[in-house]
Order: C-alpha cells, then sequence, then structure tokens
C-alpha cells in the first residue's frame, strides 16, 4: 500500500512512517517543517518532501500513485493566546479542506484523519442525584481560588468523572479543539460527497520520543521532560489532580495502521471515529512524578496555575477500536515515561523511509 503521510516528519508521523517501512508499504512523506514545531533549522528528513498541505499543487503531485491518505500535519496545543486563531484556522481547516479537495480530484478515496479527544470538551461525569450530566466550562473565579473540580450543573453536588464513548455529544473548548471538530465535519462531508472512507483516530495524551521541544505548542508531557532536561522540576498546573490518558506514540502509530489497513471494510461515505487511548487513566500529578522519578530530576512542583479552556477530566472508552481493529496498546505507563524519560526531545527528526 502506498500512503501519503502528511506531518509525516513530525512526532506521530515519524512513528506512522517506521510503522509503514516496517509492514512493507511505502510511505510518501511530506511536511511544512513548521518553526513552531521543528525549529528554525529543521531540514526534511532523506526521501521526504518539505510541502505545504495548503498547497494544492504540491498536494495534488503527491497524490500521484496513493491509495491512500494518513493526515497528521495540524497545530497542536493550546497555543499562545486567541491571537493564533487564524494559524490554527488556516493550518488545520484550510489545510485539510485543500487536502480533501486534491483527492476528490484525483480519486484517492480512503483516509485516516488524527482526530483528537479535546473535541468532547469536558468528560463524562455522574451526579449521585441526577445521574449523567454535563457541566459547562469553569468560571474563571472558581478556578482563581482553587475550586477545579465541576460541580453538577443541576445542584452543584460532586461528580464522579468516568469515560466518554464516540456517542457523547461534542462540546469544543479552545481554538484547538474547534478547529479539529472542523477537520472531521470537513472529512465527513468529502467521504459523503465523493463516496470515500474516512476514519478519525481520536486521540488521548500522546507521549513517547521525538517530542518536540518545550513550545507553547507542545504537550504537557513534553513541557515537563524539557524542564527535567534543564534540571528543573515540571510544574504542575491546578492541584495536579486531571486525569487523562497517555498513550505511548507507537502504539498510536499502530492504531493508524490497523486503520489503514482496515480502511476497506469501512462503511462508504462516511467517517467512523474511534477513541485511541491506553485505557488506564492517570492524574497528571501522577505522570510529572513517574517521570521525574524515572529521570531522576526534581520533583514535580504543584503550583495551582491554570489555564482558561483547559479542561478537568477528559479519559474516554477505546473499546469500539479494540473491537473493530483488533489494536491493543502494547507499552505500559511504568515502561513508557522510563523510556521517555531517558530518550531525546526532538530537534530535527531521522525518518527511515524506503
Amino acid at each position: 500500500m502506498r500512503v501519503l503521510v502528511t506531518g509525516g516528519a513530525g512526532f506521530i508521523g515519524s512513528h506512522i512512517v517506521d510503522a509503514l517501512v516496517a509492514q512493507g508499504h511505502e510511505p510518501v512523506v511530506m511536511d511544512a517543517l513548521l518553526a513552531g514545531a521543528h525549529g528554525e533549522e529543521a531540514e526534511p528528513p532523506p526521501g521526504s518532501v518539505r510541502a505545504d498541505v495548503r498547497d494544492p499543487d504540491a498536494v495534488r503531485a503527491l497524490l500521484r500513485g496513493v491509495d491512500a491518505v494518513c493526515h497528521q500535519a495540524a497545530m497542536v496545543g493550546l497555543g499562545k493566546d486567541f491571537a493564533d486563531a487564524p494559524d490554527y484556522v488556516s493550518c488545520n481547516d484550510l489545510g485539510t479542506a485543500v487536502l480533501l479537495a486534491a483527492m476528490a480530484e484525483t480519486g484517492v478515496g480512503r483516509l485516516v484523519l488524527a482526530g483528537s479527544m479535546v473535541v468532547y470538551g469536558e468528560g463524562r461525569y455522574d451526579c449521585p442525584a441526577h445521574g449523567r450530566v454535563r457541566p459547562g466550562p469553569r468560571a474563571e473565579p472558581d478556578l482563581r481560588d482553587g475550586r477545579f473540580e465541576p460541580g453538577c450543573p443541576r445542584c452543584g453536588a460532586p461528580l464522579a468523572p468516568g469515560l466518554v464513548g464516540e456517542d457523547a455529544p461534542v462540546d469544543p473548548r479552545n481554538v484547538y479543539a474547534a478547529t479539529k471538530l472542523t477537520q472531521e465535519h470537513l472529512a465527513a462531508s468529502w467521504a459523503r460527497a465523493t463516496g470515500g472512507r474516512a476514519v478519525a483516530l481520536r486521540y488521548h495524551n500522546v507521549y513517547g520520543p521525538r517530542m518536540p521541544r518545550d513550545t507553547p505548542y507542545a504537550g504537557v508531557a513534553s513541557l515537563f521532560r524539557s524542564a527535567l532536561a534543564r534540571g528543573e522540576a515540571p510544574r504542575v498546573f491546578e492541584d495536579g489532580g486531571q486525569r487523562r490518558d497517555f498513550v505511548h506514540v507507537r502504539d498510536v502509530a499502530a492504531a493508524n495502521l490497523a486503520a489503514l489497513e482496515a480502511l476497506g471494510q469501512q462503511p462508504r461515505g462516511a467517517l467512523t471515529p474511534y477513541n485511541t487511548g491506553s485505557g488506564e487513566p492517570h492524574t497528571v500529578g501522577e505522570m510529572a512524578t513517574v517521570l521525574a522519578d524515572a529521570a531522576g530530576g526534581p520533583a514535580p512542583v504543584v503550583t495551582g496555575e491554570y489555564r482558561l479552556g483547559d479542561v478537568r477530566h477528559i479519559t474516554a472508552d477505546s473499546a469500539r477500536l479494540r473491537a473493530a481493529l483488533g489494536w491493543r496498546p502494547e507499552v505500559g505507563f511504568a515502561q513508557g515515561m522510563a523510556e521517555f524519560a531517558a530518550s531525546g526531545l526532538r530537534g530535527t527528526v531521522d525518518v527511515r523511509v524506503s
């Protein structure tokens, strides 16, 4: 199978390229090498093409002879502030629209999209009196006063967090989340219009070797790992009790490979979402402690700081992906964090392309 991997020099994309090569597939690698993720001096890895997914001529040229597309190119994270919104919309949504239009023109009818669990907003919550509830965005006065847990929107009682399924309502809480949901809507529209087959893998908190260095667009695991590399204590926001699902990048790459190989069995004219997580929720504070211990660095510092747009708890049920595609995560939390603590952060990436 010949597969175009957009963002193929990036953190997750480069591991997908490795997985494709290992299974005898032929990746076609393109990446814009944006400075926010790759640094100012990045060069395209051997065998790859430096091109922006927003360039229709470049995309059409790279789609020639391709059987499927694995679309990883995107700006990630919360960024600096709302001034980043045009860049997020341009990279993530305009880029996806250009790619899909080129796929429609060239007849490439199979797509695996890098989605995100951020489309759900807050996770699933249950109130002892009112059952399943959906709390709204947390108020800044509550966050400022250290009241981080959302209460029942009907009675204010403490809530029990649970796992979110793919059929849960979506509620993006920041610009990045809004662009990821828009990508899914665009892909679904493309599938309906062309009879294409599309899968969206809604990633949880992906971590592992080749994460980008400490930038405003990096994930929390990268921020902590960068601090430890400088000999500094990881700074944990809120009280560290935020629940997340940390899934290793090689497991995410394996999920992409499983989705690509199963696209022929997916329904035509539709997009199917799959939550992609380890199935083992951990708190952010726990992750920081395990990572610091593995790195032999200073213990984390819980700061009480917060970011508007962050959600308190979001962990999703990945049973559908396991049942439908036979995927299973293989890298455990302790093993993965120990490897991550010893691995370098990404400046340039060595991507193996045959």
